[in-house]
């Protein structure tokens, strides 16, 4: 009989795996598709960033660079993230920066003629930037497969296309049920991505996390050589990074609706390129690629920010991170082994990311969301 049952093969859910699997804990991992790291996981755009306003969210993504710039296999690459920062949020991200600072995680104010030399752009409108030298990209399937790689080493069992089909807590134990059979264990963590609401509800629980489709456009190769960091208008939310030759844009749409839809949206293309455009005018000379680009889901929370740690007895939730799992999945591995080895997270504190906050009325405010 297994310690814990993960459910989901991302890389929350492997790195999670990893180390409960470390900790010396017997592990069942459960996933609904064929093989790894089929959700949110491989279909992101791959960043890591620390620049963000809550401390929590700041020191789960430094861990975790810390962390993958170890790993072989995760492909680590710190471009850096360029924040170009509107007048309207000067006062807003220089209370971020002093708090980023402040937490010893690498970040510089950049003049908006400093920013230029690492990607053109239009100033109008612009305070300042930011930019983190740490901050950049990973192989998400790499991390990944590492993860499940060493669970498996240190005797975790993997189940593919076996989906969790419903649970209960009887006598100490979660039973669970899946088409291909049963299984209990005393732990049951779900690391179920944008599906987390509905599996909640499996269980006859109400988990806000809900999948909102999100769009990643390349470009067919440049015809001008390039390194972009992940750049980001804050003034709208438009982002672009080079991927080899290529240059990867995109830009959140407010008002697509939860649920799962599928397939690319491209009726977006439209006023993300506009919003585009007005910041990078060589923008203009890309062709795009709409066989390179691809779609996926954000796992969303009310507040934009992850459910993390024990919801009721002996089940953990580690989801709807909001856009930022890749980003924060190797420390909250660490984290989840130790809410289940000690009864709480020791590294970090991790309250304010409890589920309770939704009920209590403690909503986390983010700004840097994107």
């Amino acid at each position: 009989m297994p310690d814990a049952v993960v459910v989901g093969a991302g890389i929350v859910g492997a790195a999670c795996a990893f180390r409960l699997a470390q900790a010396g804990f017997k592990v069942l991992v459960l996933e609904k598709e064929a093989t790894y790291a089929q959700g949110s996981t491989g279909r992101s755009a791959a960043g890591v960033r620390v620049q963000f306003s809550e401390p929590l969210n700041v020191l789960l993504s430094y861990h975790s660079i810390l962390e993958y710039r170890a790993i072989p296999e995760a492909g680590y690459r710190p471009i850096g993230y360029l924040f170009l920062v509107p007048e309207a949020l000067r006062e807003a991200q220089e209370e971020a920066l002093k708090g980023q600072l402040a937490l010893g995680v690498p970040v510089q104010r950049l003049s908006l003629e400093e920013a230029k030399a690492r990607v053109p752009f239009r100033e109008t409108g612009l305070a300042f930037a930011t930019f983190g030298p740490m901050d950049g990209v990973i192989d998400p399937h790499g991390a990944t497969a590492h993860y499940l790689g060493e669970a498996r080493r240190r005797g975790a069992e993997l189940r593919f296309s076996e989906p969790l089909l419903s649970a209960r807590r009887q006598g100490g134990l979660w039973r669970v049920e899946t088409p291909r059979g049963r299984y209990e264990a005393p732990y049951l963590l779900l690391c179920t991505g944008a599906w987390t609401g509905e599996v909640g509800r499996r269980l006859g629980l109400e988990l806000p996390v809900y999948p909102v489709r999100r769009m990643v456009f390349a470009s067919a190769p440049a015809p001008f050589p390039h390194a972009f960091p992940l750049t980001i208008d804050l003034a709208t939310g438009f982002y672009l990074r080079s991927e080899g030759e290529r240059v990867l844009l995109g830009r959140s749409n407010p008002d697509e609706p939860p649920g799962f839809r599928e397939g690319m949206d491209w009726g977006w293309l439209g006023p993300t390129l506009e919003a585009g455009l007005l910041r990078f005018p060589f923008l203009e000379g890309l062709a795009l690629d709409r066989k390179a680009s691809w779609w996926g889901y954000y796992e969303m929370t009310p507040d934009h920010n992850p459910i993390l740690g024990f919801v009721e007895e002996g089940l953990l939730v580690a989801a709807g991170f909001s856009g930022h799992g890749v980003q924060q999945a190797a420390m909250v591995g660490r984290l989840m082994a130790e809410e289940v080895r000690h009864g709480r997270a020791q590294s970090l504190n991790i309250d304010p990311f409890r589920l309770a906050r939704f009920r209590e009325g403690r909503l986390v405010r983010e700004r840097g969301i994107v």
